[in-house]
């Protein structure tokens, strides 16, 4: 079975990941099948508008190959380089693509799944929609463009995003500008139809199909105290902030901390904040400098253990405190390559 389809639809090229049963994480296979595709389609006349989903009911895609990374890393392999690379790449052709690329997104979106989605014009989400950056919990760090992405979402949203992995529904992405539009999944295949075959602009057909969702978002609420508490000048400060804080989101928002690699959140916390003053191809050679790293350190390999190999969901990172990482070790990680910097074209 082929892990990436693709169609051309009326003036529309559709693009499905098809690994449904892993949730449709991507592999270097489909990722090196979707950028010559892209490439092709962006001089096609045909193809007036890219649309990309996942298949099943459960993701539109949860992530990188997790375990596909750790067993190639642990072995010294160049499959884990080379798939940062050529994911980086196809992250950055859907940022410069010069025709309308639409996610329509239902279920799970996390790490990879948000860089293949959240570059586009529009993320069209149904109401299962699930998305997070959960990559301080695996000894990682939020990439695929989150270095620019996550600045720019209101407030200190993305800072509290990068560093807790919280979790949005469909409403709570909206608000945060992660969702473009709300439309119900059972709309869907009716609005590649639309999209595709129909006279309107995509715009217009968009509107035409969102919906307005009943409930407010619960990250709304909890806006004053993420800007409170995430506004602090290291991630020290942020943990002495919730510490003193008297509310049930500081004691659970802190307890959830303690539990992430000391490494990532120190890293994590310099790229959010340099992401704000950098362009997007200067975020994503970043965050490849910083990829190459942690693949050559301990606590990736050490939390892909803990969450998805044993699953005992007892990482013990190194070094173990906030403490043991010290700003020279935080420097290291965005020291240039001694290679160079990534090509992103």
């Amino acid at each position: 079975m082929d892990e990436v389809l693709f169609e051309k639809r009326g003036r529309a090229g559709i693009i499905t990941l098809n690994r449904p049963k892993a949730l449709n994480a991507l592999t270097l296979a489909m990722v090196d099948a979707m950028h010559p595709q892209l490439v092709a389609w962006r001089t096609d006349d045909q193809v007036e508008i890219v649309i990309v989903k996942g298949a099943g009911e459960r993701a539109f895609c949860a992530g990188g190959d997790i375990r596909a990374l750790h067993d190639s890393g642990k072995a010294g392999t160049p499959y884990v380089i080379d798939f940062y690379a050529h994911e980086y790449r196809l992250n950055t052709l859907i940022k410069r693509y010069p025709k309308p690329y639409i996610a329509l997104i239902n279920g799970i979106v996390m790490g990879g799944g948000v860089g293949v989605s959240v570059h586009g014009v529009a993320r069209v989400c149904g109401e299962g929609t699930m998305f997070a950056m959960p990559e301080t919990g695996i000894g990682l760090f939020p990439d695929v463009g989150g270095t620019f992405f996550l600045p720019r979402l209101g407030g200190e949203l993305g800072m509290y995003l990068g560093l807790t992995g919280s979790r949005l529904d469909v409403v709570d992405a909206k608000y945060a500008g992660v969702a473009s539009h709300i439309v119900p999944a059972a709309k869907h295949e009716e609005l590649i139809k639309e999209l595709a075959e129909g006279d309107h602009t995509y715009e217009r057909t968009l509107a035409r199909f969102a919906v307005t969702p009943d409930n407010k978002s619960k990250i709304e609420g909890l806006q004053q105290w993420i800007d409170g508490h995430f506004s602090h000048d290291s991630v020290e400060a942020i943990f002495a902030s919730l510490e003193s804080g008297t509310s049930l989101f500081a004691a659970e928002t802190l307890k959830s901390l303690k539990t992430k690699s000391p490494t990532s959140l120190k890293v994590t916390f310099r790229q959010i904040r340099e992401g704000r003053r950098l362009g997007f191809e200067e975020c994503m050679r970043l965050e490849f400098r910083l990829t190459n790293r942690f693949m050559r350190g301990h606590d990736f390999y050490e939390g892909v253990r803990a969450v998805i190999v044993e699953k005992d969901n007892a990482p013990k990172w190194s070094p173990p405190s906030l403490g043991g990482v010290g700003e020279k070790d935080v420097d290291a990680y965005f020291a240039p390559l001694p290679s160079g910097d990534l090509r992103l074209d």
